[in-house]
């Protein structure tokens, strides 16, 4: 094994059709099979596979303040997002001095109905940039959108 891999995703749906002020924030976030938030250390680490690790936390973090910055955005832009779905992935090369998550990819699937693919991909690009937590990091966070525009 040539890296530690930790997945998360998370999913929120609703619309941003009435404002910034108008949608709900509540998402929900899979970090493991069970559904209590009892944390341990990572199986590699001598911790229990079964529980929510802190390597999890981290990308499940970067992947919702992702999220909530884009509804935000474009919420302001008046655009109604109906769904939005991201399959996280953050990455911790072995053998790396200091130890560290080096890589988080986001892949969010965003639908949104009646809005340009280019408006979309700016308002992601906004968002990234405005996304305490990706500032917050030294790793890399890359954001790869899939958009769907409905009608």
């Amino acid at each position: 094994m040539a890296e530690h891999e930790y997945t998360t995703t998370i999913a929120w749906s609703g619309s941003t059709g009435g404002g910034y002020r108008s949608f709900s924030r509540e998402h929900t976030a899979s970090l493991t099979t069970r559904t209590d938030l009892t944390l341990s250390a990572d199986a590699a680490f001598r911790g229990d596979a079964e529980l929510t690790n802190p390597e999890q936390l981290l990308v499940v973090a970067a992947s919702s303040c992702q999220m909530l910055s884009f509804l935000g955005a474009a919420a302001r832009a008046g655009v109604d997002v109906v769904s939005y779905e991201d399959s996280a992935r953050g990455t911790m090369p072995l053998g790396s001095i200091p130890t560290s998550i080096k890589d988080i990819e986001l892949r969010p699937v965003i639908r949104v109905r009646g809005a340009e693919r280019e408006v979309i991909e700016s308002l992601v690009h906004r968002a990234h940039e405005h996304c305490y937590i990706a500032n917050s990091l030294r790793s890399e966070v890359r954001v790869i959108p899939l958009i769907e525009v409905i009608a």
